[in-house]
């Protein structure tokens, strides 16, 4: 094993990091708030619209399974500049798209690639001192989270001044630049684990039946994310519809108060580094159930939707770097295959929610939604419940 682990993390390397991991995020969410230009652009039906969303997080949940568990065996710098360089090819394809099926082979190769993302969150946790291992996940979670919203402020803010399309050739343009700069700066590492490839993604089976806290924090995956998609996914079409009618441009900002959530990430770290994990996920529980409330009166309440967004996408990253944190204390020769299986159930979360999503709303309206994230947040509480009181 290279002794690179022994090193400490510099803060601009933490930062670089974090700015990659929310660069490559925030490439399978540039769709959502131009989903109404897109659809009008390409003559796509808005009920068929959710299939753009759901192929960047299908191809996702499928690059975390097979790609992602490589991190485990190969050098991870080598690994990570290649993914970084053919999730710009996808975003390339996106650039050029003139029909659906284009974008749709474009959006698949940048999600397939753009877990190179769940290759660099287990390099840094192995690279930092214990501990300090939660502030510094928690850190990337933040470009994570910021990279998934602010990417729906970036995308609707060119998309205001420019065709669609200059969305994805700008973002093509940064991930070159910061593929170069990971090349300079990222240390060289490789496990010692001897294993050949089948076997090692067997072996995320295996963990899953050894690991309960695998499991109860993989089933909280699902279901988080899921009720971050399902508020997302159909939020451009409701505020593009009347009472407000908003650009492009005016729904990409509601990113902004997303954003907001990320500040919490690295005090949720903090408090994995001193063993108040559970509480952590206790209270990032309970406020993705309260978030709903404002969420209710969306239709009639740009105040009470604010703070919805607000509320939701905080707990939502309590919840996930609380799992995360959980996760990462545990096996640390397994540290990318246990990342793995827990992200391929956050994605799948997500990809159900914005299918979901997409069905609901078109037929049934913003209520739907409304009563949906609900159960789903009861059905969080009720599990972490369950799971505590059986320990």
């Amino acid at each position: 094993m290279n002794n690179t682990q022994n090193q400490a993390l510099s803060k601009w390397l933490i930062f670089l990091m974090a700015f990659a991991i929310g660069i490559t995020i925030a490439s399978n969410y540039y769709a959502q708030p131009l989903l109404h230009s897109i659809t009008n652009d390409l003559n796509i039906a808005v009920e068929h619209s959710g299939a753009i969303i759901m192929t960047a997080q299908f191809s996702y949940a499928v690059g975390l399974l097979f790609i992602t568990p490589l991190g485990d065996k190969l050098e991870r710098k080598k690994l990570i500049l290649i993914l970084m360089i053919l999730s710009t090819c996808g975003l390339i394809i996106s650039a050029l798209s003139i029909n659906l099926w284009m974008l749709i082979l474009g959006t698949a190769l940048t999600g397939l690639f753009s877990t190179v993302a769940q290759v660099l969150i287990p390099f840094a946790a192995t690279l930092s001192k214990p501990e300090h291992r939660g502030k510094v996940v928690g850190t990337l979670m933040s470009g994570m989270l910021l990279g998934i919203l602010l990417g729906r402020t970036f995308a609707g803010a060119i998309s205001s001044n420019a065709d669609w399309h200059y969305v994805y050739w700008i973002a093509a343009t940064i991930m070159i630049t910061v593929t170069a700069l990971l090349g300079f700066c990222l240390p060289t590492y490789r496990n010692t684990i001897n294993i050949n490839y089948f076997k090692l993604l067997l072996s995320i089976a295996t963990l899953y039946k050894q690991e309960p806290i695998l499991r109860i924090r993989s089933l909280l995956a699902i279901i988080s994310f899921a009720l971050f998609s399902l508020l997302w996914t159909p939020l451009a079409f409701l505020l593009t519809d009347a009472p407000y009618h908003y650009s492009d441009f005016i729904i990409g900002l509601f990113g902004l108060a997303g954003a907001a959530g990320a500040l919490g990430s690295p005090i949720v770290g903090k408090l994995s580094d001193i063993g108040k994990g559970t509480l952590a996920t206790t209270i990032g529980l309970c406020l993705l159930l309260l978030s709903w409330l404002p969420l209710s009166l969306a239709q009639y309440s740009i105040i009470a939707l604010i703070l919805g967004v607000i509320l939701l996408d905080f707990s939502v990253q309590v919840t996930h770097v609380s799992n995360m944190s959980a996760i990462y204390q545990i096996r640390p020769d397994a540290r990318s295959r246990m990342n793995t299986g827990y992200m391929v159930c956050y994605f799948i979360g997500g990809m159900l929610g914005s299918v979901t999503s997409t069905y609901l709303f078109s037929h049934y309206g913003w209520l739907s939604i409304a009563i949906s994230g609900t159960l789903l947040g009861l059905l969080g509480i009720v599990s972490w419940y369950i799971y505590n009181t059986k320990k």
